[in-house]
């Protein structure tokens, strides 16, 4: 068995069996490697071994096991067929045959190397070779030209270190003939084989020797890979021992008593089987003392110069080390997962910026993803669970708030650090955890889960951060003019913020999730929803700070959705998902609920200003000398104003929301309107009550008493039946004059006001070519038709209010009174003619016309009235009718004014009906009564051929009227008359 330890030396005469001269031992290789906060996953030991410790056993393993029965130097490239993964055991991959490599194969470059390919790491073009910094000792840099110098000088071992463990191997394998070195327990044999003499001093010899004691305490009591028995005497008195030798130092090198009791206790606790039928050693390839010793073999890897790079011949170390396998207990699946967590590590522990080391993480970690479908051992459950959760831990520490930890200057890493915590979660979930396994009805993509997780989680610290700086903001600004409110600065930076996303990280983000800036802008939504929900549920007035922020929320809320939309136009819903999670701020609504707010406020108080002056408003001609009220210039100025307001308001919704306004307006001016013509009575307000029929008093001497007594019975009854309003000035004629003029002016302005309002929305930022289209939402409905039906009315008051009440002493009390011939219409004329200039120099000329037709019309009722139902007083005979006829012709002739008047087709409209009746007024009272008795038999038929009906009054005057002819019989002054009356329907000579 010595042959296989005889070739070891590296750069030594294999006839050298002396200890080497005394060298000074070089300083190590300062390493570059950052703290990382990174506790090793592989587990943590329960002895006090130090790094170095462990780096140290971990160089006796790896030369221990490296042994060959053959110089012949080798290729790297012709040497080493490396296929990644293997799944062998340690067994199948440690056959030593007496061809097998050897520490002293040849080192070249000749080929790239194939883990290298396997892992995506790239080739470095030009760098220092491990070995020629200052860690290789005196003299001449040189490249190591064996994987034991390569070996040596990766883990930093002096040469004096290694000579002397190579020289203990050689003693060792003398003794062990036949046997393999796995059957040894390899710190027992250097306890054995070296001695104090082996080493420069006392405290070098000392510290070696409790190395190796807490290793054997480590691999044998605290991390057996057979578990101990409490009752085991072994392991009692091995610890006994190993803490005594702590203590007191053993005296190694010979075969003592001493070492012997150690011996024994060693190997019947090393020898313990575990199940399989190989004659090893167990001492270290307990969890998890074998793998923190493979973790320092698999540092080897990384150049000592060049800390993120692999070195060159990567492939032959590789292979060496693998044949620790048998010793350390590792198999094919542990290697993966160390050498995962070893890229891992490395990547972040040289400040993340070699990608290269990222990546064979992740390739190396997809390994790790099928060996953890292939096996339900425990231990390597434990070990992937706590390596992998360390791995994602890691991973999501920076994807959970990927925003602050991700810029312009190493965006590039992200991609990589969300494909290795992706991949990490998804063994997890899908391989380790037992929860997804029992709950796993249908598919579930992990990968899509975590991403969304991801993106939610940091835009929300992002949105909270975006918060704070808005209200620094705000206050930083508050001594400014018109600071922008927080939540106006927020909406800004949060729709910047939401760009931002999409054009750097969602990229990114969207190879695992389709709908990354969906998600992104649907949580950016929800994170802006609570403040602005919570705003709006406190506003109580509209200002333009509430507006500015409303109008921000209104312009995010559609930039958000606009991006969602777009992101999910690939997706199968088509985003209904995304968007269903972003219910609408109702910012418009909001802003909309206000201006009503704002509307009906104004409203109500130009209601309550109608009111107030109305009741204070005299109608005085002498106001102005436009002849209208004051108070319709004021209201007219508040709706100008209050249309000036609307449209300045800052809002995006002014041609929405103007109807309302419109509406509100509409009805305050209506109400003025019917308010302004209330109390002045109508036509019908006017015209006196017809006294009841009667028959004429002939051939009386007495008969110009009764007329002058029943005249002023009449005119008592006449004016206890007119609504006479002499007590309030406010409703005379000049009153009334004012209010028809007032009415006019409102009616006229309409149109000013509605081309204004075409004038605002044409300066309105939000106003579209249909909202011109539609005229109805910019016009006065209501007003104009009530000023049109108030000029009307109060038109027709004037006009019957002059005839009927302020010149009823000269038409009602006295024309025709006792003798036609001596109380014609010539006074009627004077007082009409007084009143209409009055009219003329007071109503507006557009108006004129229309009142002075009034009056013509109420001075033909009248006349009819005096002639039809004048009562008791009033009596014509055929030969009256002359006068009378002249007296109406009159009548016309003021109206025309020899052409200056109304127009001559205007006064035979209106003159009609009493040209139509005063034929009847020269017609003989036998005719008279044979065509009253005509057209009542018509009128009711066979009924009243046997008494004849008394017609109803009517108050159509009409010459085939039978109500008509039945009165002009009444006022005949006639013995024919009187008596046909008397026996047809018994009327009175007087009332």
């Amino acid at each position: 068995m010595a042959h296989l330890f005889r070739d070891l030396s590296l750069g030594h005469s294999k006839r050298e069996s002396t200890p080497p001269p005394l060298q000074i031992k070089p300083q190590p290789m300062p390493s570059k490697l950052t703290s990382t906060n990174l506790q090793s996953p592989l587990g943590q030991l329960a002895s006090q071994l130090t790094d170095s410790d462990l780096r140290l056993t971990a160089y006796d393993v790896f030369l221990a096991v490296c042994r060959t029965s053959s110089s012949k130097p080798l290729s790297t490239s012709a040497s080493f067929n490396f296929d990644l993964p293997s799944h062998n055991s340690p067994s199948q991959n440690h056959n030593h045959s007496p061809n097998s490599p050897a520490l002293q194969r040849s080192l070249t470059s000749a080929a790239a190397s194939k883990m290298k390919k396997a892992l995506g790491l790239k080739s470095p073009g030009s760098k220092k070779s491990p070995g020629s910094g200052p860690g290789s000792g005196q003299g001449k840099s040189k490249r190591p030209t064996t994987v034991g110098e390569l070996m040596r000088i990766q883990m930093r071992v002096p040469e004096t270190v290694d000579s002397r463990v190579r020289r203990a191997l050689l003693r060792i394998g003398g003794g062990l003939v036949g046997r393999r070195i796995e059957s040894v327990v390899l710190p027992l044999e250097l306890l054995q084989q070296l001695k104090q003499s082996d080493f420069a001093d006392q405290q070098e010899y000392d510290a070696w020797q409790k190395r190796n004691l807490k290793v054997l305490e480590a691999g044998l009591l605290l991390h057996p890979r057979v578990p101990l028995d409490k009752s085991n005497n072994a392991s009692q008195r091995l610890r006994k021992i190993i803490y005594a030798a702590l203590d007191s130092p053993i005296e190694t090198g010979k075969n003592n008593e001493s070492l012997q009791v150690l011996r024994t206790a060693v190997m019947s606790l090393a020898s313990r089987s575990d199940g399989s039928l190989s004659d090893s050693c167990h001492w270290a390839d307990g969890i998890p003392l074998n793998l923190r010793l493979y973790e320092m073999l698999l540092e080897t890897c990384f150049d000592i110069n060049d800390e993120t790079s692999i070195v060159e011949e990567v492939d032959e170390l590789m292979e060496h080390i693998k044949k620790t396998w048998v010793i350390l207990g590792i198999n094919q699946m542990l290697h993966n997962l160390c050498f995962t967590w070893v890229l891992f590590h490395r990547f972040v522990a040289t400040g993340q910026v070699e990608m290269d080391l990222l990546y064979a993480a992740d390739s190396q970690l997809a390994e790790v993803g099928k060996d953890a479908k292939t096996t339900k051992d425990p231990d390597y459950s434990k070990i992937l669970s706590s390596t992998l959760s360390s791995v994602l831990g890691w991973a999501e520490k920076r994807l959970l708030a990927y925003h602050d930890t991700f810029d312009s200057g190493n965006i590039y890493t992200m991609q990589g650090i969300v494909s290795l915590g992706v991949s990490a979660a998804k063994i997890l979930v899908e391989d380790v955890s037992t929860e997804y396994r029992r709950k796993r009805k249908g598919e579930v993509d992990v990968a899509r889960n975590r991403i969304d997780t991801y993106i939610r989680s940091s835009l929300r610290t992002a949105f909270a951060q975006r918060m704070e700086k808005a209200d620094s903001s705000r206050r930083a600004s508050k001594n400014q003019p018109n600071p922008l409110p927080v939540l106006a600065i927020l909406a800004k930076d949060v729709g910047e913020l939401a760009i931002h996303e999409t054009q750097v990280f969602s990229p990114i983000l969207k190879g695992w999730h389709p709908l990354a800036a969906g998600v992104a802008v649907a949580t950016l939504h929800a994170c802006y929803a609570n403040e602005i929900k919570q705003f709006i549920s406190g506003i109580m007035e509209l200002t333009p700070d509430v507006v500015q922020v409303l109008r921000a929320a209104d312009k995010l809320e559609k930039d958000l959705v606009q991006i969602a939309v777009e992101d999910a136009v690939d997706s199968d819903d088509g985003g209904k998902a995304i968007i269903r999670e972003m219910p609408p701020y109702e910012a418009e609504a909001a802003i909309a609920n206000l201006v009503r707010g704002w509307i009906k406020t104004r409203l109500d108080r130009l209601k309550e200003w109608v009111d107030r002056s109305l009741q204070q408003e005299v109608w005085n001609l002498q106001t102005n000398q436009e002849g209208y009220a004051p108070s319709a210039v004021e209201i007219l100025r508040i709706i100008d104003e209050t249309l000036e307001a609307f449209f300045q308001l800052p809002i995006p919704t002014h041609p929405a929301l103007l109807p309302d306004l419109m509406a509100g307006l509409d009805k305050c001016l209506q109400y003025y309107v019917i308010k302004a013509k209330s109390g002045c009575g109508s036509r019908n307000t006017y015209i006196p009550t017809m006294p009841a029929l009667t028959r004429c008093e002939t051939g009386s001497k007495f008969q110009g008493v009764w007329r002058k007594k029943e005249k002023s019975q009449n005119s008592q009854k006449k004016n206890s039946q007119v609504a006479t309003m002499n007590g309030d000035k406010s409703f005379g004629i000049p009153q009334l004059c004012v209010r028809i003029n007032t009415l006019h002016r409102i009616r006229s302005e309409m149109d000013v006001l509605e081309k204004r309002i075409i004038t605002h929305l044409r300066n309105c930022e939000s106003a579209h070519v249909e909202d011109f289209s539609n005229g109805l939402s910019k016009k006065f409905e209501l007003t104009p038709a009530a000023c049109v039906e108030g000029v009307q009315q109060l038109s027709e008051a004037v006009a019957y209010k002059i005839v009927f009440h302020d010149l009823s002493h000269v038409l009602w009390d006295g024309l025709y009174v006792g003798e036609p011939s001596s109380s014609r219409i010539d006074p009627l004329l004077q007082e009409l003619e007084r009143n209409l200039l009055i009219i003329s120099e007071t109503v507006h000329e557009r108006v004129r016309t229309r009142i002075i037709t009034d009056i013509m019309n109420a001075s033909c009722d009248g006349f009819l009235l005096v002639l039809l139902a004048g009562g008791p007083s009033r009596a014509f005979s055929c030969q009256d009718s002359q006068i009378i006829e002249d007296d109406f012709k009159a009548l016309k002739d003021l109206f025309w004014a020899n052409g200056d008047g109304l127009p001559a087709d205007l006064i035979d409209k209106f003159s009609a009906t009493v040209r139509g009746v005063l034929p009847l007024c020269r017609t003989d009272t036998d005719s008279l009564i044979e065509r009253f008795r005509r057209v009542t038999l018509e009128t009711y038929g066979s009924s009243a051929k046997s008494r004849l009906p008394l017609p109803p009054t009517s108050g159509q005057w009409n010459p085939m009227e039978p109500n008509t002819l039945l009165r002009m019989l009444c006022y005949r002054n006639d013995v024919t008359a009187s008596k046909f009356l008397k026996k047809t329907y018994n009327l009175p000579k007087k009332l």
